[in-house]
């Protein structure tokens, strides 16, 4: 297994630690030579900030803590393709390197998102280069949405 795939499993399993915490299957991993440093889990639910994306934290956390000139030496691996809001947060933090787990539209046609924006296709239309990888493991990231969907429209 790969290094990707290894921070991958780790996103994973930390997406469904957030769904025990009453919070949607989303989680970002910080590293800098392979070494996690910081993980965040979704807490838009638990704040009521629907700014709390998983991206959004691990991105605050590294640039207080790490400062802008090591957090452009690291890695963000992300456990399904971020949003066009984490996208455009990843790209003014200095990122050079994004790995994601799981599709954004293979989330779209398990949630029914209608803001579809691939993350490749907004780094495109900046100045900077940005490393994107993925997917990677996509079916394990695609069946956590697809359990979580599920309980939630049979909820409704």
């Amino acid at each position: 297994m790969s290094i990707h795939e290894d921070h991958i499993e780790r996103a994973y399993h930390l997406a469904r630690l957030a769904l025990d915490q009453g919070e949607q299957p989303f989680s970002a991993l910080l590293t800098i030579n392979g070494e996690v440093l910081f993980e965040c889990i979704n807490r838009v639910n638990s704040s009521g900030d629907l700014t709390r994306h998983p991206e959004i934290d691990v991105l605050r956390r590294g640039s207080v803590e790490l400062g802008r000139e090591k957090l452009k030496k690291a890695t963000l691996y992300a456990s399904t393709e971020p949003c066009a809001m984490c996208s455009g947060a990843l790209y003014w933090s200095g990122i050079s390197r994004l790995v994601y787990g799981c599709p954004t539209e293979t989330l779209a046609s398990i949630a029914g998102a209608r803001l579809v924006v691939p993350c490749r296709k907004l780094f495109a239309k900046g100045r900077r280069r940005i490393e994107v990888i993925g997917p990677v493991l996509p079916e394990a990231g695609a069946d956590i949405h697809q359990a979580f969907w599920d309980a939630q429209s049979g909820q409704q």
